[in-house]
C-alpha cells in the first residue's frame, strides 16, 4: 500500500496531458501553420488567375465586335457577350487612341481598380483579404495587358461578388483539406514519434518510480536495450545512476549497522579496557627491568584505546573530533608507532625509523600515531602475505621518513613488497572498498586519509609496483594569528624595554 502523496506522484498522466497528447496537439498545430502560410499566397495567386480569366473572355468578346462589319451588333448580343465574358464594360487601347468596345447598361461608378501588370506577393495577398472582407456590391476595375495582344492595354470593369463566390469556395476547399492533411500528418508522425520516442521514454519513467519504490532491489535496475541514440545513452546512464546508487546505498546500510555495532562494542570494551587499565597500574610496580620498561607503554596504548572507545559513545559513529595540534618531536612518535607494529610483524620484517631526531611536528599527537600505525600496518601485512604466497622473497623493509619544507612537513611509509593490485588502486581511500587481504576491512586508509586532511594536509600513494609501495603525506604548520596590539600595549612594551 502507498500513501495518497505517493501514488498521486507515481500516476501516470492522460492521454491529452503526457508526451502522446502534447505531441498530438502540437503536430497539429504545426501542420495548420505550415497549410496557411501557404494558404496566403495560393488565395492571392487564385485571384489574380479567376481576373487574368476574365481578362482573356472579355478581349475575346471585343475581338467578336471588332470583327462584326462596321461593328454594328444588336443589344442583345452584346449583351450575351458581357455576360459570358462575365464583365460590365470593355474597352482597349492601340496606339495613342482608347475605344470603348462593350459596356452594359446596368454599368455603375467603379468602386476600386486594380491593375494586374504591376502585381507583386504582398500586394496580391492584401487584396485578396480586401475583396474576401469588402462583402458584395462593389464593382471592380481591372486592368492588364491583352493575353493575345489584340491591343496595348485591356480595361474591364466587373462585379465583385463571383470572385468573391468563388474566392470563398477555394477557401473552403483549403480549409477541408488542411484539415485531412494535418489529421493525416499528424497521426502518422504521432505513430512514429510514439513508437521511437514515447514509448522508450514511458518505458524509462515507469523504471524509475519502480527503482525509487525499492533502491536496494537489484531486480528494479533496468536493462537497457541495444539502441544507440540518445535514449539507448539515456537508458545505460540510468543504469550506471542505479548501481552506483544502490552501491552507495548498500554501504550507507552497512556503515548504519556497523555503527550501532561499534557504540555497542566499544560500550563493554571501554568497561574491559579500564579494568585493564588498572590491572597495567598495578603490574607497574612490580620491581622489574622488563615489567618497567614495558608497562608504561602498555598504559599509554591503553589510555589511547579507552579515549577512542569513549569518542565513538559520544558521536554515536566513527566521526573524528577535531586535531588538537601541538608540537612535538616527530621521531619520537615514530617510535612509538614501530613500536607497536613490530610486535605483529614477523621476523623476516624490518622498520626503520629515517626521521630527523631534531624535526618537530605541528599535529594532533594520537592522531597521526594512528595514521602512521595504519601505515605501517598495512606494509607490514602486505609483506607478511607475499611473504607467505612467496617463501623465497627477500626479507621486508619498511622505512618511515619526513623532512619538513617550510612551514610544511612531509613524512613517507616506503616498503619492498609487491605492490598494490590494479584493481584497488582507484578506491584505495574509500571505507570498505581498499582491502586488499582476505578479511580486512578497508578502513585502515580511509581513517588516515581523513585525519591527515582535517589537519589541512594531503595524504596519497606516491608510486606501487614490484619495487615496492610508498605513501605520502603533509602536515602544514598552522597559520599564527597576527593579532593588532590593544591601547596601551605599545607604551608598555616600550616602558619593559626602557626598564
Amino acid at each position: 500500500m502507498t500513501d495518497p502523496a505517493t501514488a498521486e506522484r507515481m500516476k501516470s498522466p492522460g492521454l491529452f496531458q503526457g508526451l502522446s497528447g502534447k505531441l498530438l496537439r502540437l503536430t497539429l498545430l504545426f501542420v495548420m501553420l505550415g497549410e496557411i502560410l501557404i494558404f496566403l499566397p495560393s488565395i492571392a495567386n487564385f485571384r489574380l488567375n479567376w481576373l487574368k480569366n476574365r481578362i482573356a473572355q472579355a478581349e475575346i468578346a471585343a475581338l467578336a465586335v471588332e470583327a462584326a462589319p462596321d461593328q454594328m451588333l444588336s443589344e442583345d448580343l452584346k449583351s450575351e457577350l458581357l455576360a459570358g465574358a462575365g464583365v460590365l464594360v470593355v474597352s482597349l487601347k492601340k496606339g495613342d487612341s482608347r475605344q470603348l468596345i462593350l459596356r452594359s447598361d446596368s454599368y455603375d461608378m467603379i468602386d476600386e481598380s486594380f491593375d494586374l501588370r504591376e502585381s507583386s506577393t504582398l500586394p496580391a495577398i492584401y487584396d485578396a483579404f480586401g475583396a474576401l472582407i469588402a462583402g458584395n456590391g462593389r464593382v471592380i476595375g481591372v486592368t492588364d495587358t491583352p493575353p493575345n495582344s489584340s491591343g496595348e492595354l485591356i480595361d474591364v470593369a466587373l462585379e465583385e461578388a463571383p470572385l468573391r463566390a468563388a474566392m470563398l469556395r477555394y477557401a473552403l476547399n483549403i480549409f477541408l483539406l488542411s484539415l485531412f492533411l494535418s489529421a493525416l500528418v499528424a497521426g502518422l508522425v504521432f505513430l512514429a514519434l510514439n513508437q521511437v520516442l514515447v514509448k522508450p521514454m514511458r518505458r524509462l519513467s515507469e523504471h524509475m518510480q519502480a527503482y525509487a519504490g525499492a533502491p536496494e532491489n537489484p531486480e528494479r535496475i533496468i536493462a537497457p536495450s541495444k539502441r544507440s541514440d540518445e535514449i539507448g545513452i539515456a537508458e545505460r546512464e540510468l543504469r550506471h545512476m542505479q548501481l552506483e546508487l544502490s552501491s552507495a546505498l548498500h554501504q550507507k546500510s552497512h556503515l548504519a549497522a556497523l555503527g550501532l555495532a561499534v557504540s555497542k562494542i566499544s560500550h563493554d570494551l571501554r568497561n574491559m579496557l579500564s579494568s585493564a587499565h588498572l590491572i597495567s597500574d598495578r603490574l607497574s610496580m612490580v620491581n622489574d627491568p622488563t615489567v618497567q620498561k614495558f608497562a608504561p607503554k602498555l598504559i599509554l596504548s591503553l589510555d589511547r584505546a579507552i579515549s577512542l572507545c569513549v569518542q565513538t559513545l559520544k558521536y554515536g559513529r566513527a566521526e573524528e573530533p577535531k586535531p588538537k595540534r601541538d608540537k612535538f618531536i616527530l621521531a619520537l612518535l615514530v617510535d612509538e608507532v614501530i613500536e607497536g607494529v613490530v610486535v605483529e610483524a614477523s621476523s623476516r620484517i624490518v622498520l626503520y625509523n629515517n626521521v630527523p631526531q631534531t624535526l618537530s611536528a605541528d599535529a594532533d599527537r594520537d592522531q597521526l600515531f594512528r595514521v602512521l600505525t595504519n601505515l605501517a600496518r598495512n606494509a607490514v601485512e602486505a609483506l607478511e602475505q607475499h611473504q607467505k604466497d612467496a617463501p623465497s622473497e627477500r626479507d621486508g623493509v619498511v622505512t618511515i621518513k619526513a623532512w619538513r619544507e617550510g612551514s610544511v612537513v612531509t613524512a613517507s611509509v616506503s616498503d619492498n613488497g609487491p605492490g598494490i593490485p590494479e584493481h584497488v588502486r582507484g578506491r584505495l581511500f574509500e571505507a570498505f572498498q581498499s582491502a586488499a587481504k582476505p578479511g580486512g576491512t578497508g578502513l585502515g586508509l580511509a581513517i588516515a586519509f581523513d585525519l591527515v586532511r582535517a589537519h589541512g594536509g594531503e595524504l596519497w600513494m606516491s608510486q606501487t609496483g614490484r619495487d615496492g609501495t610508498s605513501f605520502m603525506l603533509t602536515l602544514p604548520d598552522r597559520v599564527s594569528e597576527v593579532r593588532p596590539p590593544k591601547r596601551g600595549e605599545r607604551a608598555e612594551r616600550r616602558s619593559a624595554l626602557d626598564g
